[in-house]
């Protein structure tokens, strides 16, 4: 098999594809629905990675027939007028999810803008009131753990019963894959990228699933070949160039199956996104 010019062994887990094929499920899903979805998006700052992320939802969420109203705040926006926003949209009955797209400037108290969000509302599950849900297995998940977990449902990846390492411990990616993976019945470790002794967190796994935001951090060493690895990292190098936390072209050369980025992960999250609207409209 061969991948960005290269050979490799590993099966590799598609996030596009994998996507194209439950976009016709949510298409009708959103047709069965009494009124066309909402999605309100609240940016601050003009940045560009913000702008490339919000790009993609609403590509995604005119091919499914979804309205998406995107809202952009000069990034000197006062914290009280954005909590008054928030609280507009609560009320407007119109709006069926509200996310906030993060990071925020450091002047403004980004749980307190979370926590205004209406939780019938909040369709990134980040709210105090969703993530006690979601660490009970009820309710919907923030998307990325919804993503990994359709990913991993599409390619037939058993989790119950599994090794599971997550690397990565975050409140919006790695401690929401975590707990999707305990209530899913694996035994599940959690390493991070300061971790004393990685490779033995890392290599033992049945499924290795890695969300940290660093470079090349998992190699050949981290890994073994009957292993699943899901890479959740993305990080820009140059201009162009998106790349993970694992170094693809040498961990592909090892384990069973291995998920790309770009083209993995970040596809299934847009999924998963829409997924939690229409959840949450019904």
């Amino acid at each position: 098999m061969c991948y960005a010019g290269f050979t490799m062994s590993a099966i590799i887990i598609d996030g596009r594809k994998t996507r194209e094929a439950h976009t016709g499920e949510l298409i009708a899903k959103v047709k069965a629905l009494p009124c066309i979805p909402k999605l309100a998006i609240i940016q601050v700052g003009d940045r560009s990675d913000s702008t490339s992320y919000i790009r993609a939802k609403k590509l995604f969420a005119a091919k499914i027939g979804v309205e998406v109203v995107h809202e952009l705040f000069a990034e000197t926006i006062t914290q009280t007028e954005i909590l008054k926003h928030i609280e507009m949209l609560n009320d407007d009955e119109s709006i069926h999810g509200i996310i906030v797209q993060l990071p925020l400037p450091g002047h403004i108290d980004r749980t307190k803008v979370i926590d205004t969000i209406a939780p019938e509302k909040d369709v990134d599950a980040l709210t105090t009131t969703s993530i006690g849900s979601w660490t009970k297995g009820k309710g919907i998940m923030p998307a990325t753990a919804r993503g990994v977990r359709e990913l991993l449902r599409f390619y037939g990846i058993e989790i119950l019963g599994k090794k599971v390492t997550v690397v990565g411990r975050s409140d919006l990616v790695g401690r929401p894959i975590a707990v999707m993976c305990q209530n899913a019945g694996a035994h599940v470790t959690v390493c991070h990228s300061q971790t004393t002794d990685l490779i033995s967190g890392t290599k033992d796994a049945d499924i290795l699933i890695v969300a940290v935001g660093k470079p090349g951090l998992i190699t050949a060493k981290h890994v073994n070949g009957d292993q699943v690895v899901i890479d959740v990292g993305i990080s820009r190098i140059g201009e162009e160039k998106l790349v993970g936390d694992v170094d693809f072209e040498s961990v592909s050369q090892i384990v069973k199956a291995i998920s790309p980025v770009p083209g993995g992960v970040g596809a299934m999250t847009v999924l998963a996104l829409f997924e939690n609207l229409i959840d949450l409209c019904r």
